[in-house]
Formats: structure tokens, sequence, C-alpha cells
């Protein structure tokens, strides 16, 4: 890949993490001041962004509590933030539950919470109901990840078997009135499936969880499953007199983001084409799909002519068929894309978490081109091998092609950018 098209790929790559800004993203969404107290509540990777941020913007006494990853925290002068594991979650976040259960708990109708949500919560914010242990909750969530399903039927799942998710931090704050202001990773830009809807009751009912977890053969613990086979799982109704006084804004998302990359691509003079903000899947299957796009347009100029750039996000899955393996799942799609475009030229492509961090490593995603395959066989790494291993992060290490930008302070879900030049 030559250094002008890696530079291109990280411009847009900048734009877009640069569209969810935490301030300018909370500047036109600000709710009207209380009589009585602001309180701040959060949680997911980028909140401790989001709550600076937020400080920095309002002029009025604040208070509060947030949790964020290990290593994701910034300074906050008024609001506590706190700091837990992420994606298995520990004890750090248990105590994490109770701090924010508790910012809420005596509240009045004159006091004011400002829910800073974003990706990553659901983990971060363990709170097993009665009868289960943190033990049950790291099950469950190592089950679902294992499970290869997709992000909202795993958030459907998780937030009936909580006592924070599913709308039931907003109950608790009741009768405050509750402002949630959502940063989305989450397909569809649905509010109550960001980090698994602490502070956003869902229409998906427990019901359709029982049969979601059938339709997709989701293997769980069997102290989960008695626990969603009664009734103590239901999580509260959208329609509960609790949430009269709660609204919702998404503030960012992979649509917007999106939307500041292709306006970058326009502005170096490259066509860029939106293919969709919602592609889910299996990581490798998805870049396989990706890849036969991209040699159609490389080969045949159709469906699109180049020089284009093609963008999308969305988020894909990996299902673990073995362990050992290192990556995430958009080195994992990338690994995919780069064996099945294998020998061509005229391509380079980025995929990247854009909260700064993919899977089980530091870094965001990887670099790849039509030469990428042969240079990891080079370089002593087996492509087909890798993937087979789920040791993408491996395979990209060996040929320096890694994308490690740190953490972002926000999380709009994956950005997929693959240039596609003419032929000469």
């Amino acid at each position: 890949m030559t250094p002008e098209d890696r530079s291109f790929l990280t411009g847009l790559f900048d734009a877009a993490v640069a569209a969810a800004d935490p301030a300018e993203a909370l500047r036109p969404h600000l709710p009207e001041r209380p009589a009585g107290r602001t309180v701040v509540i959060g949680a997911g990777k980028g909140a401790a962004q989001l709550t600076a941020a937020f400080e920095d913007l309002w002029d009025d006494p604040v208070e509060g509590v947030v949790v964020t990853r290990y290593g994701y925290a910034v300074p906050c002068r008024h609001v506590r933030v706190l700091e837990a594991a992420h994606p298995v979650p520990d004890a750090a976040g248990l105590a994490a539950s109770d701090a924010l259960l508790r910012a809420v708990s005596g509240l009045t109708e004159d006091d004011l919470v400002v829910a800073l949500i974003c990706g990553g919560g659901s983990a971060l914010l363990p709170a097993p109901p009665d009868g289960l242990t943190l033990e049950d909750e790291q099950a469950l969530n190592a089950a679902l990840l294992r499970s290869g399903a997709p992000i909202g039927v795993m958030n459907a799942i998780r937030k009936h078997a909580s006592r924070i998710k599913g709308g039931r931090l907003a109950a608790a704050a009741w009768p405050a009135r509750v402002v949630s202001l959502v940063v989305s990773d989450v397909p569809g830009d649905d509010p109550a499936e960001v980090a698994s809807g602490p502070t956003v009751p869902s229409a998906i009912g427990l019901d359709e969880v029982r049969a979601l977890i059938a339709n997709h053969a989701i293997d769980l613990p069997d102290r989960i499953l008695r626990h969603l086979n009664s009734e103590a799982a239901r999580a509260p109704d959208p329609g509960d007199a609790v949430f009269g006084r709660s609204s919702t804004r998404v503030i960012a998302s992979a649509r917007l983001s999106l939307e500041a990359a292709a306006a970058r691509a326009e502005k170096a003079g490259i066509t860029p084409v939106i293919l969709s903000d919602a592609i889910e899947g299996e990581a490798r299957e998805v870049g396989r799909v990706l890849a036969a796009l991209t040699r159609e347009v490389r080969m045949r100029n159709r469906p699109f002519v180049p020089p284009v750039v093609l963008l999308s996000g969305g988020e894909t899955t990996v299902t673990i068929r073995n362990t050992g393996g290192r990556g995430g799942r958009n080195s994992e799609l990338l690994l995919s894309f780069a064996n099945a475009v294998d020998g061509l030229d005229g391509i380079a492509a980025l995929a990247a978490d854009t909260d700064g961090i993919d899977g089980s490593e530091d870094n965001a995603g990887a670099f790849a081109d039509g030469r990428s395959a042969g240079r990891m066989r080079a370089a002593g790494v087996d492509p087909v091998a890798a993937l087979a291993a789920h040791d993408a992060w491996g395979a990209f290490d060996a040929v320096d092609d890694l994308f490690d930008p740190g953490p972002t302070g926000t999380n709009v879900n994956d950005f997929r950018a693959i240039l596609v030049r003419p032929q000469a």
C-alpha cells in the first residue's frame, strides 16, 4: 500500500471520529436547566470524554458518576469517573452499577438526570438480579460473545438478566426528569440497544427474547436460562408511568460519521459510496462479500466506476470456533478480505473500530491491499491458517499493517473504507 493511500484512509477515519467529537455532539442537545440538582450518570468506552465535555458546556452545578473501560478515564472536575473491565464484566463494574443506582436514588421532580450512554456500557454495568451472581453474568457474557449472535440480540438478552439495564436505571431515578444523550454504536441507532439501554426501555419483550435464544441456538448457562424462563426477568414496559418524564436523543452515530468521511473523500477528488451504516453478520463472511464487490468494481467498473471509496459501518460478529488467536472483528473481516483479493492491484482498505480498540489487543483494526496475503506468506505467516485460528492480529502484525490510533473518546461502531483505483 502506498503512503498516499494509507494517509487517505487514515484521514477518512479521522473525519468519521471527529464527527462524533463529544463537545460538538453534545452542544446542540443540552437540556433545560432544572430548578434542583443536575446529576450526571453514564457508561461506555467514551463516557468519561462525554462527561468532561458536558462539564465544560454546563454552567450550573453538576454531580454524579460514570463508568468507562480501564485505561479510558479522563479527568473530570465534578463527576466521579470509575473504571471497569470490558468485554468481560468484573467486580469493579458491579461496584460501578451500584454507584450509579445510588446516584439517582432519592431525587425529586425538580432534579435533572443527564445520562451519557455509549457503546461498551453493557459489560461495564454488571448488575445480576436476585438469585444470580457476578459469575453468572460473566458466564452469560462469555456465552453471548461465543455465540456469534448480532449485537441487538445479545443486548436484548442482557437487559432481561439485570437490575440496571432495560430502562431500570431511569426507573430508579423517578420522579426526576431523565434526559439520555446517546452515542449509538448499534446498527439502526435504536437507543434502547446501546449499552443494553440502562435508561431507555426496550420494546423487545421477554417472550421475544426467549424466541431469539431459540432461533439463534444460543447455548446459555442453566442458571441464566432458569431466570429468563421466570417472570422475574421481565424488563420494564416502555409505557410504564416511571418513564413519563424521560426523553432520549441520539447525538452521534455511524450514519453521521460515514457522511463526514464521504465529505472528506469528495474534497480529495475521490467519489464516495456509502454502502450501509448497519452491516451485520459473520466478520469473515462480510469480508468475502466486500471483496467480491471490490473485485467487480476494479475489474469491470461496475456497479461503481473507479476511482471510488466504498464506505460502510455496522457491527459484525465473530463466532469463536477455537481459542488461542488474537484479534477482533475488524481485523478478522479484513484478513478474510485480504485473502479474497490476493493478487489484485489498485485497492487499499482500512477496517477499524471507532473507539480505537478492536477485540483483545490495543489496535483499532488494520490496513490491507491485494498484496497483503503475499507479504504475510513472505513473513512466514499463512493468512488462510491465521484466519481459521482467529489470529488476524498476528497476521497483520507480521507485516506491520496494524492500525493503532489509541482510544478515540467516542464509539460509533465499526468503520470500513475500501479505495479502488482505475485500471492502468
